[in-house]
């Protein structure tokens, strides 16, 4: 628990599930991270922090019901922390807010021995100009592509390689192929590939020799289209077509299922994945995001 002025910074508890809901849903500044899990879920991690008034007379610390701001920045996977949620009222400054609950967070994870990154994507504007102001630094951006339903790419023969449906005992292969491919910043953990497999409308594993070596996520989008959430493969195996057999095996299945576009998103740096989608026939679009990156070393 810490005093500043005439603000408490306390950890969020159980009992604050109420309290987090409400913030998230009624303010106009929120910011939350694009994933599986909600605001809720990440309830009895650290850093979880609330920034409420000092209260006046009695009142119970652990029983306020008008908080200011709420920052949660929890390792997932190890050495990894992403800005999960950072909800603010319009009542006080945001930048200024953000500073008060940051350095909070800061002296948590260092005290909790945490060396590695914190990272963030801001989607609205007025994350962004905060982080602009602070310790963090725009290191690239998220592009977003889409594919619609005109032709399906050509068929490309690979006798070798099995895809099919993949099931929760393809977990522990499939996060070694993830962990593999991509950047430490981009790691799914065991936890994040389970829900990412509950929320799948299509889910598949490239196999070689009854090895996995790639794999896809893919999930719906509220509109008639699909969104490829994840695809890896083994860096050994990469430039081989893999990818290209599990995209397009994607767009075949969701096309039978009346589904007429498919979006991924990828950084704009990657130019392997940019020349796989443009193959494809993903075409980018305007949306682009910045990530923004924290380092303790």
């Amino acid at each position: 628990m810490v005093m500043q002025a005439r603000h408490l910074i306390r950890p969020v508890t159980e009992k604050d599930r109420q309290v987090i809901s409400s913030l998230v849903k009624r303010e106009a500044f929120v910011h939350q991270h694009l994933d599986w899990r909600s605001p809720l879920d990440w309830i009895g991690y650290k850093p979880y922090l609330l920034l409420e008034p000092v209260p006046v007379g009695p009142a119970s610390f652990s029983t306020s019901t008008h908080p200011l701001a709420a920052l949660a920045c929890p390792q997932d996977p190890p050495g990894i922390a992403w800005i999960r949620v950072f909800a603010v009222s319009p009542q006080i400054n945001e930048s200024e807010t953000w500073q008060m609950l940051w350095q909070v967070a800061q002296v948590q994870l260092t005290e909790g021995g945490f060396t590695g990154i914190v990272a963030a994507i801001p989607l609205f504007d007025w994350f962004r100009e905060t982080l602009d102001k602070s310790e963090f630094c725009h290191t690239h951006d998220v592009v977003m592509l889409s594919w619609v339903s005109t032709n399906i790419p050509a068929w490309r023969d690979a006798p070798s390689i099995r895809i099919r449906y993949m099931d929760f005992n393809d977990l522990t292969a499939v996060q070694s192929v993830d962990n593999a491919a991509f950047p430490t910043l981009w790691h799914y953990s065991r936890g994040t590939l389970e829900l990412a497999l509950q929320n799948a409308i299509l889910a598949t594993v490239a196999e070689q020799d009854d090895q996995v070596i790639g794999y896809q996520i893919s999930t719906a989008t509220h509109i008639a289209g699909g969104h490829l959430a994840r695809l890896a493969v083994l860096p050994e195996y990469q430039s081989l077509g893999i990818g290209y057999i599990l995209v397009r095996d994607v767009l075949v299945q969701l096309t039978q299922r009346g589904f007429s576009e498919l979006t991924v998103n990828t950084q704009h740096n990657n130019l392997a994945s940019l020349a796989l989608y443009d193959k494809i026939g993903f075409r980018r679009t305007r949306e682009s995001y910045p990530v923004y990156e924290w380092t303790n070393k």
